[in-house]
């Protein structure tokens, strides 16, 4: 039951951040446009092709980093399965499927593009954020947060 969990949550996850990928940055024409005004400042689709880590960390010796961070995100996420799946709790188990599949989405794009697909702008207040990032980020970030918040609880939430 565990291991199922995580798997239909990191499907999911990844059906979603494909969905989304396939539909700004191919059919809408992100890759070559460059950049769609949504909502400005609040929200808009600036194509940015992320070779490395967080904020571009690591991009040089872009074919080494390119595969390193493909191998690198495989073996992260099967290890969280294979953590995940000792764990009890519906939320654990749900935070590690948003980790996976947004991770897998990212190395899909990695695969297929040779980088990363951001496209998510987000500015506020008058302050520009010249950074983008995409739906698989955010899965990232959203299960990473559950898995923090929730580990090491004692007790069992489903």
């Amino acid at each position: 039951m565990p291991l199922m969990r995580i798997l239909i949550a990191a499907l999911v996850a990844f059906g979603l951040d494909r969905l989304s990928k396939v539909w700004i940055v191919e059919w809408a024409n992100l890759k070559e446009i460059h950049y769609i005004e949504v909502f400005d400042p609040y929200l808009n689709f600036a194509m940015g092709w992320n070779r490395g880590v967080n904020f571009g960390l690591f991009a040089g010796h872009e074919e080494w980093t390119r595969w390193g961070l493909t191998i690198l995100a495989i073996g992260i996420s099967l290890w969280v399965v294979w953590w995940a799946r000792s764990q009890r709790g519906l939320w654990i188990h749900l935070g590690a499927g948003l980790v996976v599949g947004g991770a897998i989405g990212n190395v899909w794009d990695r695969i297929q593009y040779g980088a990363v697909a951001d496209y998510l702008n987000m500015s506020c207040c008058g302050i520009r954020n010249p950074y983008t990032f995409n739906v698989a980020d955010v899965f990232i970030f959203a299960g990473a947060a559950l898995l923090i918040l929730l580990s090491g609880r004692t007790k069992d939430d489903a």
